[in-house]
């Protein structure tokens, strides 16, 4: 399996980091290069530029990117941090202005030492909103490519807001890019327990074994934000949350999950299997979607009392929808992806609910279920049936249990931006979009998001701080799962409690 522990090449190495005052740059990029930079992870001679409108001088531009570095409370993260800047340059420029991209490649030719055999390697990172893809793409190619030299752009979702719009991009990027120069990024990709889901099915035969339509009833998987879009609506309306998470980062988990084993772990295999699954996910049906939308409750705000938010705005913040995956793996298995924001809590997971036991000498026992916990605290889990101590034949509910936390205590789990800079430099596209797998999964989406932007589908009000919209424990039970009744409690003769999971 491609393995991320070391930079693939020593060249010499400057990434241009676009965007770089904006939020994700300062919030997400920066703070990843500077990880990597500690761990020694960065090629030996990495130079890096911040690229923005914005006028700043250099101390400015410094004491901006180290608002968001953690670890500096002592000497060696202080010492860090003077070395990360010292690497760390910043230029302005304009985004559709040949001059500009003229002045930001004299900078990278100056900033180059000229030590090594060849140019050196040039990464583009583009943290900038979707509308200057291609302008900035455009100019990048005809100013700053090397054509001696290695060139990698990473751009940022969303890619389009539908079929149509995402193929206009990605043919535009097509003719520019190569594709073996091209990394999009989703950050879920990145995450550790994503990335786990790989080794944890085709690693483990009685896991992969148990995934079939013989075994598995339904699954699902959810997003929960306990925020709104405070301060974002006006951006957020024209986008949603199905263009916003389901469709990119819950479909890529759903594509893991449900794949057939690669023939290898290299990137295209990988991407093959994931391209096939989503090409047996019909569109979804609108009888299969549930949208919503937050009100105010107590001191929080409703999504429309933004100023920003037109008030007959029919932007779902909330979205359960069904998908099916029609092979013979997978065929009547429901796949709920539900993501949503202003909820009752943080957290994003697998849940995979297993058949009933068959009846006989058991009664109304709890299903089996493979929980993944995505984040926060990653855990796996695989909640079981076991005898109740005592004398009695009784059964309670129990869990095998891996809890990163507990089993991991003094791992470092590396930030998703982090492993996907990495790879983005080592060359490897495995946790990257790849063209003909955005264009599937847009097909499957695109015919409800226009039905929903015609207003054809209906929001269902719910407060700020709640689990959704009151109707939703209905539809998933539509799809046949069911919550356990039986609460979990470990008998209180133990000396320590543990808190179920139900």
């Amino acid at each position: 399996m491609p393995a991320s522990s070391a930079p693939a090449f020593e060249d010499e190495t400057i990434i241009v980091v676009l965007g770089a005052s904006g939020d994700l740059a300062k919030k997400k990029t920066f703070p990843a290069l500077f990880n990597l930079f500690k761990l020694n992870l960065l090629p030996k001679q990495t130079h890096i530029i911040g690229y923005a409108r914005t006028k700043m001088d250099q101390p400015t531009f410094h004491e901006k990117i180290s608002g968001h570095l953690k670890g500096l409370d002592t000497d060696e993260g202080k010492q860090a941090k003077e070395g990360f800047l010292k690497i760390c340059k910043y230029i302005s420029g304009q985004y559709d202005e040949d001059e500009s991209f003229q002045k930001l490649n004299k900078e990278m030719e100056e900033t180059a030492s000229g030590k090594g055999d060849k140019p050196p390697s040039r990464l583009f990172y583009m943290a900038l909103p979707p509308n200057v893809f291609t302008v900035v793409a455009t100019g990048l190619k005809k100013n700053c490519y090397n054509d001696k030299g290695q060139n990698r752009i990473v751009i940022e979702k969303p890619f389009g807001k539908d079929l149509e719009s995402s193929r206009e991009m990605i043919g535009a990027l097509k003719g520019l890019w190569k594709e073996e120069e091209t990394f999009r990024i989703d950050h879920y990709l990145g995450k550790e327990m994503v990335k786990n889901l790989l080794i944890m099915r085709f690693g483990n035969p009685l896991i992969d074994a148990g995934l079939n339509n013989k075994l598995v009833d339904n699954v699902q998987i959810t997003f929960k934000e306990p925020f709104g879009t405070e301060g974002r609506g006006g951006y957020f309306d024209e986008f949603g949350i199905i263009r916003d998470i389901q469709q990119n980062h819950l479909s890529q988990v759903l594509s893991l999950l449900a794949m057939d084993r690669p023939k290898s772990f290299s990137a295209e295999d990988i991407r093959d299997q994931k391209v096939k699954v989503l090409k047996a996910v019909p569109a979804i049906k609108e009888e299969d979607v549930l949208i919503g939308q937050y009100t105010a409750s107590g001191d929080k705000p409703g999504y429309k009392d933004d100023d920003t938010v037109p008030k007959d705005s029919n932007c779902p913040t909330y979205a359960a929808l069904t998908l099916w995956v029609n092979n013979d793996r997978w065929k009547n298995v429901p796949f709920i992806l539900k993501g949503g924001k202003a909820l009752d809590e943080a957290k994003v997971e697998i849940r995979v609910q297993f058949k009933d036991t068959e009846g006989g000498i058991f009664q109304d026992i709890p299903r089996n279920e493979l929980v993944i916990r995505i984040q926060p605290n990653e855990a796996v889990y695989l909640k079981m049936n076991a005898k109740k101590p005592g004398l009695e034949m009784n059964t309670l509910p129990a869990d095998l249990d891996l809890t990163y936390k507990e089993r991991f205590s003094e791992v470092r789990i590396p930030e998703a931006y982090e492993a996907l800079i990495l790879d983005a430099l080592n060359g490897d596209h495995s946790n990257f979009v790849r063209d003909d797998e955005l264009d599937v999964s847009w097909a499957i989406f695109t015919p409800i998001l226009h039905a929903i932007d015609a207003g054809k589908i209906k929001n269902e009000p719910y407060p700020y701080g709640s689990r959704g919209p009151p109707s939703v424990h209905k539809f998933v039970e539509r799809y046949g799962y069911k919550r356990s009744n039986q609460s979990y409690e470990w008998p209180t003769t133990n000396v320590q409690k543990v808190q179920g999971r139900m």
